[in-house]
């Protein structure tokens, strides 16, 4: 396959989960889409586990590529995957989602509208009998609503399900690397993108399938450091745009807690609510957290 003949390239940081990813992998060799078309590649960001046998299953299905890096974060392993991709779109998706059928083809509709745009695509979870996963679900689909009112006009996606073209991707310098963890890299290059006044289109009909298996702890964990990964991107934007350091208004959080009622039968969103409300006060923890140990930071540089 030319670099000429190559529309978009899939590209997939996984980190310890071999089983996940092969059920990503199985989804994407069933994209109703040309599979000469686009390319697949797999960047291991330091695993314990090995994956080379789970990406041997596919070699002769798409056109995969595994590459692999000492353990650094999702933002550095996009980056890695990025490097090497051959298309003329970039696409991002995690090892734990499985793409509809059709999902190129929509990406593919929606660049048709706005070929320089930065698309980002629905996620749908996969188990909807965990209420911790229904809830951080739920949570991304408030931010949603919150910042992507107009199809035109949004602000955030999340890096599991989004698409640019290499070009604009490598213009603008890809992902921050000042951000370890997953959460918040992909919020801090949406608000990058907007800031380079480029366009921006919300593509709802752009599904994955997400199974992100929480427990309490995991689920406390995870929004422990999206406000890890929130103090770091509201730091980085207000240097970017000159200003003091803001966080969302008051009114956010109420229609926060309020989403759940909007979405569930009474008793089910009062549950939804009050991991809502557990999220918010691991998330306020997390940003702390990380503000404290950039101020211990600087103190002993100085």
């Amino acid at each position: 396959m030319s670099i000429s003949d190559v529309k978009f390239s899939i590209v997939i940081p996984s980190y310890n989960r071999p089983a996940r990813l092969e059920k990503c992998l199985t989804s994407i060799s069933n994209l109703s889409y040309p599979k000469n078309l686009f390319e697949v590649i797999v960047v291991d960001d330091g695993s314990d586990v090995p994956i080379d046998s789970v990406a041997e299953q596919f070699k002769y299905s798409v056109d995969l590529s595994l590459l692999r890096q000492s353990n650094a974060g999702p933002a550095s392993a996009r980056n890695t995957g990025a490097k090497a991709a051959k298309g003329h779109y970039l696409v991002f998706t995690d090892d734990d989602c499985e793409p509809e059928p059709s999902w190129l083809g929509e990406i593919e509709a929606a660049f048709d509208k706005i070929p320089d745009a930065l698309v980002g695509g629905y996620s749908i979870n996969a188990l909807s009998d965990n209420a911790y996963s229904t809830a951080s679900q739920l949570l991304i689909d408030y931010l949603y609503s919150y910042f992507n009112q107009s199809k035109s006009q949004s602000m955030f996606f999340t890096s599991n399900n989004f698409s640019m073209p290499r070009k604009l991707f490598e213009e603008i310098g890809g992902f921050d690397t000042n951000f370890p963890l997953a959460a918040g890299e992909d919020r801090e290059f949406c608000d990058r993108w907007t800031h380079h006044e480029l366009p921006v289109y919300y593509a709802p009909s752009m599904r994955v399938i997400h199974a992100h298996n929480l427990t309490m702890r995991s689920f406390w964990r995870q929004h422990f450091n999206y406000g890890r990964g929130a103090y770091c991107f509201h730091k980085i934007r207000s240097h970017r745009q000159n200003e003091s350091l803001k966080v969302e208004p008051v009114n956010f959080y109420i229609q926060l807690i309020a989403y759940p009622f909007l979405k569930y039968r009474a008793l089910f969103s009062l549950r939804i609510s009050m991991l809502f409300f557990i999220s918010q006060v691991a998330n306020v923890c997390g940003f702390f957290w990380e503000r404290s140990q950039n101020k211990l930071t600087s103190m002993q540089m100085h």
